[in-house]
């Protein structure tokens, strides 16, 4: 790789002295109570809402995994990027029941619709799938990504060589953990309102030189006119709804399945959510959500799109016939065409000049460090008020503030703890990441879609739902670990469900299941109390409540939803 010019690392000390300073500015005010220190006091814009919904979700499953996937499958996965809509949900179906309960967590929420099964169950689930999928995919690709930007093998420490990818990763834990740990909610809003504009400048720098080395848009389009790199793909590279047939990516499993991860990820899970629930009020986390949506519409092009351009300039410099053939850029990114997961950080490398690689090394820095100070903070949150704090219900503001710094200590811990195990086992466990995500979301998906949208759902109901998801999304898990590991393990009918089925459709069919139980087991148990869930589902909202949600909104709101829905209609139309 190309080492960095002094014009890339002043970028990046700048960078970095704006960071400082926010974090900074924001340990000046003491962080007396929990909802100062987790939920920013609730006091948040929009602005700042909208920022931190993108920064956290932009990591290293889109500066590896989808430029990877656009190197590899084309525009496949933009099924699950084109997920504006989906925070259109949030922002306008569920953040009015979710602020007016006044929660700090998704758990916390379930209790009040169902109870403390409910509530504890969740909370394990998101724990868990947090420490072992989030936080060790994005600690471990961090380090990976860096090592190949920067150029370094190894860096002599303590009288030894140590392998620069240790460093890099345990650097960005730490150097994440630090202002985390101090700031709470509102370093992470406020690092994200300048980190989010750095990765969106860097990302484009990229796609804008991308196409300019490549000839254009048409180039692209006519080169990746053909069929993708994995077994028995089906369809070009082009194309966004593959056909039936395809093993990976079916039009309808995909529609299907990247509806219900997005469902679960965007209105109901305590990564994304908490940052509505920091908002100042009804109007300010609608808003944010938003904005948030009109972002989440850029992934596909800052990201996806350059994974596809990589792909095309290798593909042109093997081709005799192209007058891009033996080209030095295309031959230097050659090693996309054997894995896709090299191509973003190797445009930084090869594509980029001195200078505009310093910002796009700040972007990726950004997007990492976002997601996972997001990612430490949600899940101390999670420990502190739906572990802790029911168990000691008498214990003071401060304490818990306390209890939710060591908590994000300790998530640290388990993070760099986890990582060896990654550096061993990660490319495995990230090619599950989205069968993890996929087996967990329609039990959470369910029990969150029946109890707000319909008031007869029970405790009973709602529990089973989530214990349903839980037992077959584990059956499922399990299974892929068998037949990976012994492939050769036995067949039948439980191989051919639990694993020979489409990850896909097998989602979809879940999300029906968890439902199906929802509905029965509380049409067979007594209704729930509906003093005990007013306000917190359709039916049960009193008059004032429903006038305050009216006048939180007016036609701008209207209006830059449409545009949004528009955008999503006219990517699909035009990928079809």
């Amino acid at each position: 790789m190309t080492s960095l010019a002094l014009s890339d690392w002043i970028v990046i000390a700048v960078f970095v002295a704006a960071m400082i300073w926010i974090i900074l500015d924001t340990t000046r005010k003491k962080k007396s109570n929990s909802s100062e220190y987790f939920l920013s006091g609730r006091d948040a814009t929009w602005l700042a809402i909208g920022a931190s919904i993108f920064a956290s979700n932009i990591g290293s499953e889109h500066l590896i995994g989808l430029a990877g996937s656009g190197a590899s499958s084309g525009m496949a996965m933009a099924h699950w990027e084109m997920h504006g809509w989906m925070i259109l949900i949030l922002a306008w179906v569920f953040v009015p029941f979710y602020k007016r309960s006044m929660v700090y967590t998704m758990p916390e929420f379930l209790e009040r619709r169902y109870d403390k099964g409910s509530r504890m169950i969740l909370t394990y689930i998101s724990l868990i799938s947090y420490v072992l999928t989030k936080v060790a995919v994005t600690v471990y690709a961090g380090g990976l990504v860096f090592q190949q930007v920067f150029g370094i093998k190894s860096i002599h420490m303590l009288g030894a060589d140590v392998d620069f990818f240790w460093v890099a990763a345990i650097g960005l834990v730490i150097l994440t953990a630090i202002y985390t740990v101090i700031g709470g909610m509102e370093s992470v809003l406020k690092t994200s309102v300048l980190q989010t504009p750095i990765l969106l400048i860097g990302s484009i720098v990229i796609l804008v030189m991308g196409l300019r080395a490549l000839g254009g848009w048409d180039n692209l389009m006519q080169i990746c006119n053909v069929t993708p790199n994995y077994p028995g793909a089906q369809g070009t590279m082009t194309e966004l709804m593959r056909p039936m047939s395809d093993p990976q990516y079916p039009w309808l499993g995909a529609l299907v399945g990247s509806m219900v991860i997005g469902f679960w990820y965007w209105c109901t899970d305590q990564f994304i959510v908490q940052r509505v629930l920091s908002g100042k009020d009804e109007r300010q986390a609608r808003r944010g959500a938003i904005f948030g949506a009109y972002l989440k519409l850029l992934p596909v092009f800052i990201f996806l799109i350059p994974g596809m351009i990589a792909f095309a300039l290798a593909t042109a410099a093997k081709d005799p016939g192209s007058a891009f053939y033996g080209s030095q850029l295309g031959t230097a990114l050659a090693p996309v065409l054997e894995n896709g997961d090299v191509a973003f950080p190797l445009l930084v490398a090869k594509l980029l000049p001195a200078g505009f690689k310093g910002v796009v090394v700040c972007g990726i820095l950004a997007a990492l460090m976002s997601s996972l100070a997001s990612l430490f903070n949600s899940s101390a949150m999670l420990y502190t008020m739906d572990v802790y704090k029911p168990r000691h219900p008498e214990v003071g503001e401060q304490k818990l503030v306390k209890i939710g710094r060591v908590a994000t200590v300790f998530i640290v811990g388990l993070g760099i703890l986890w990582i060896p195990v990654m550096k061993r086992i990660g490319s495995v466990l990230y090619l599950y990441l989205q069968d993890v995500q996929s087996v967990l979301s329609p039990g959470i998906a369910s029990a969150f879609l029946l109890g707000i949208c319909w008031k007869r759902t029970t405790r009973q109901g709602g529990k089973w739902a989530l214990i349903t998801g839980l037992a077959v999304g584990m059956t499922r898990l399990l299974a892929k670990v068998i037949y990976t590991t012994w492939p050769d393990a036995g067949g039948g009918l439980f191989r051919t469900v639990f694993f020979d089925y489409n990850w896909l459709f097998f989602s979809g069919w879940m999300l029906v299941l968890c439902l199906a139980v929802c509905v029965i087991v509380s049409l067979c148990t007594k209704a729930p109390d509906p003093q005990q869930i007013e306000g917190l589902c359709f039916g049960t909202a009193t008059e004032q409540q429903k006038a305050k949600s009216r006048a939180s909104w007016n036609g701008w709101d209207v209006f830059h939803t449409v545009v949004i829905l528009s955008v999503i209609v006219a990517f699909y139309i035009y990928f079809w």
